[in-house]
C-alpha cells in the first residue's frame, strides 16, 4: 500500500501518548498515517459510515461495524478504576435520577452502554431525557443547571470537584464488582479490506508505539500537551496512567473477556445487536 492510512483518534492524552511515536515517524517499518483528531462521538459516526481506514472508537459501537472493520489487539483503553462517573450538583442517591435529564458524551459510547446496564438495576423507572454533549461541555452543563446530571469520562474523574460537583455513581466500579473484569472503554479498529499484511504491520506498529511511549514518556509530552485542552500537566499524567495500561499493549485473555462480556450483556438486554462467534477475532 502506497497511500497513507487515514486514521482518527481523540486529542485526549491517552490517545496522543499512544500514537505519538507512530505518527511522528519514529516506529520502524510502520505504515504512514494521515491523522484527524476528533471527539469520540465523531469517530464512532465515522466508523458506522465506514469513512476512514483506522479509528479509535467506543467498544459499544463494535456490533455495528465489525463486518467492515477488525478489532486490533492493541492501542485501546481498558483498565480498572477508570470507569465513567455520574455527576450531580448535590449529593444524592441513584433513585434521584428518575425522570431527570442526563447529559452523555455519545449514545454509542461505552460510557453510555455501561450507564444503561447500571440504570436497569439502579433506577428501574429510568431517567427522563438523555442529551448528547461533547464530553468537555458536560460538567459545565451540570454545574450551570442546564441538565440534572452528567455522565463523564476521561480527565473529568480528576477534575469534577473543581466544578463543585458530586459523584452519584461510578459505572466502572459497578462493572468490576459484578464481573471481576477490567472496564472496556475505547478500541482501535481498522478496515478488513486493507488486507492481512497491512493489518498485521499496523498492529505491530501500534504496539511498538505504546512501548516507545512508556520507555521515554518525555518524548511524547509536547504532542500530548499540545492537544490537552489546557489540562494541568499533573492531570495529564494521571489520565495517561489510568487509561494506558497493559491492555493497551495487548488485549490478552482478560481484555477480550471484558469486551465480549460487555457486548454479550448488552445484547441480552436488547441494547446492541448480538456478536457473531468470531466477531472479535483479529483477522
Amino acid at each position: 500500500m502506497t497511500r497513507p492510512l487515514s486514521i482518527a483518534y481523540s486529542p485526549c492524552p491517552n490517545d496522543t501518548f499512544v500514537f505519538d511515536a507512530l505518527v511522528h515517524g519514529r516506529v520502524p517499518d510502520a505504515p504512514e498515517l494521515a491523522v484527524t483528531l476528533a471527539d469520540i462521538d465523531v469517530t464512532n459516526g465515522l466508523a458506522e459510515r465506514g469513512e476512514l481506514d483506522v479509528l479509535k472508537v467506543s467498544y459499544a459501537v463494535l456490533p455495528w461495524v465489525l463486518e467492515e472493520y477488525t478489532l486490533l489487539p492493541c492501542g485501546g483503553a481498558l483498565g480498572r478504576g477508570c470507569g465513567p462517573l455520574v455527576l450531580t450538583r448535590r449529593p444524592g442517591a441513584a433513585g434521584d435520577l428518575a425522570g431527570k435529564t442526563v447529559a452523555v458524551p455519545s449514545e454509542r459510547s461505552t460510557a453510555y452502554l455501561l450507564f444503561r446496564l447500571w440504570l436497569a438495576e439502579a433506577v428501574p423507572g429510568g431517567v427522563g431525557e438523555v442529551v448528547v454533549l461533547p464530553f468537555d461541555e458536560i460538567m459545565p452543563a451540570v454545574r450551570d443547571g442546564k441538565v440534572d446530571a452528567g455522565l463523564v469520562i476521561h480527565e473529568a474523574r480528576f477534575t469534577y470537584q473543581d466544578y463543585g460537583l458530586h459523584c452519584l455513581a461510578d459505572m466502572g466500579e459497578h462493572w468490576e464488582l459484578t464481573t471481576g473484569l477490567p472496564i472496556p472503554l475505547g478500541a482501535i479498529i481498522a478496515k478488513r479490506s486493507l488486507g492481512e499484511p497491512v493489518l498485521r504491520r499496523l498492529a505491530e506498529a501500534v504496539r511498538t508505539s505504546v512501548r516507545m511511549a512508556w520507555d521515554d514518556p518525555e518524548v511524547s509530552r509536547p504532542y500530548v500537551l499540545e492537544h490537552a485542552q489546557e489540562m494541568d500537566p499533573k492531570v495529564t499524567d494521571q489520565h495517561i496512567g489510568l487509561y494506558v495500561t497493559e491492555f493497551t499493549a495487548d488485549l490478552g485473555e482478560d481484555g477480550y473477556a471484558a469486551v465480549r462480556g460487555l457486548l454479550t450483556r448488552a445484547a441480552a438486554e436488547g441494547l446492541v445487536p448480538p456478536l457473531g462467534r468470531d466477531a472479535l477475532k483479529f483477522l
